[in-house]
């Protein structure tokens, strides 16, 4: 019997590492399979492009996946057994059961509490939601009026999009601190003269409290109305792990050593936003594209080496900072180099964004790239636990 591994999610870190485990293992010991709901590769960071009303290029499992022998499961996972080594997923209620597992489900909007999200706000975290805002755009027609509740990156780039996409709406912004705060001085004022030249309005400091069908309530008592608020207040994990029994941190990330296993249940390993990894400066890395391909660099390291003893090498758990588009013409890139922050802006920063995120869509495909495309046996212990299984 064939060691069987599943991987959860097909995001950046979900995907990247299916097809890497793939190409480092040999297809006659391990089966990979990898559940995700969607029918093809999410590019999320380009998820508000889509909701703006761009369209966006497919990307079929059958064409990323094609030759890595790798099963797709397109269904939605309910829960984990961990004691049990078993996956539940929908439709159907089947039972996937496991060797090894690679936890990648990613994040989704996080509502803080605040009474109203669930039931009237929009977001672009996923396809499906992304779409849903776009529908509700197209309904207003020329004109309307978009908040956009948040101040970090995903609201930051939501926002110029609509403006830009949609010029006859006025877009605004409210968000409990400043946009764009953590950016280097110089990208954070070419981000003012942005919203400026794009028209949004900027609350700051403005603690949303309640979301209405037509608009919020701050904490001051200020209403400011909407004919769609779009929620990008920050992301929050899938409640599954912390469900399952595995160790999970105060935000349900699952605990994990540095190279990415549970610290609770050594057969399971988390990558991405579920993963509560740590950078080599014993900072929290963030979640983003960047810290999933970093983090499922790590985890495919580790699960290799535990299943064949080769040794991979694996990276750094660096965070080198943000490029956030402001429309498809405008962009700023801020990185992080120790202690100093440094900045790029302009139309040249846009072309640069482009072409890292359909690089790593590349990557997917093609993750061994340029390196040894030997597939490595199991190890004699392995093959035998296997064989018994």
């Amino acid at each position: 019997m064939r060691h069987r591994i599943i991987v959860l999610g097909a995001g950046y870190a979900g995907a990247y590492a299916a097809g890497q485990l793939a190409r480092r293992l040999h297809p006659d010991d391990v089966e990979i399979t990898v559940v995700t709901a969607e029918p093809d590769f999410v590019e999320r960071p380009r998820l508000h492009q889509l909701a703006a009303g761009q369209e966006l290029r497919r990307h079929p499992w059958g064409e990323l996946f094609a030759g890595t022998g790798i099963r797709v499961r397109q269904a939605r996972v309910t829960a984990v057994d961990v004691e049990h080594r078993s996956v539940t997923i929908d439709p159907g209620g089947q039972r996937l059961e496991y060797d090894t597992l690679l936890y990648a489900l990613g994040s989704t909007v996080a509502e803080h509490g605040v009474p109203g999200v669930g039931e009237h706000a929009f977001h672009v975290t996923a396809r499906p939601a992304a779409l849903r805002l776009r529908w509700r755009l197209d309904e207003l027609g020329a004109a309307g009026t978009v908040l956009v509740v948040g101040g970090n990156l995903t609201a930051i780039e939501t926002a110029t999009e609509i403006a830009e996409s949609r010029p006859g709406f006025q877009v605004s912004v409210a968000t409990a601190g400043s946009v764009g705060g953590w950016l280097h001085p110089k990208a954070r004022r070419h981000l003012r003269r942005a919203f400026d030249r794009l028209g949004i309005t900027i609350h700051e400091h403005a603690v949303v409290e309640q979301v209405g069908a037509t608009g919020v309530v701050v904490a001051d008592g200020t209403t400011l109305g909407s004919d769609a608020t779009v929620w990008a207040a920050g992301f929050a994990v899938h409640p599954i792990a912390a469900a399952s029994g595995l160790d999970v941190d105060a935000d349900g990330r699952i605990t994990v050593d540095p190279m990415m296993r549970s610290v609770s249940h050594p057969e399971v390993y988390a990558a991405g936003d579920s993963a509560a990894a740590f950078g080599a400066d014993g900072q929290p890395l963030p979640m983003s594209a960047a810290s999933a391909g970093d983090t499922a660099r790590r985890a495919v390291a580790a699960i290799v080496g535990e299943l064949t003893g080769h040794a991979l090498s694996s990276p750094a758990l660096v965070y080198r900072g943000n490029c956030v588009s402001l429309g498809r013409q405008d962009a700023v890139l801020h990185l992080v180099s120790g202690e100093r922050a440094m900045s790029w802006r302009g139309r040249p920063v846009t072309r640069y964004k482009s072409g890292v995120l359909n690089g790593l869509v590349w990557r997917i495909a093609h993750p061994t790239y340029g390196r040894p495309t030997r597939r490595h046996r199991l190890s004699s212990q392995r093959s035998a636990e296997a064989a018994t299984a």
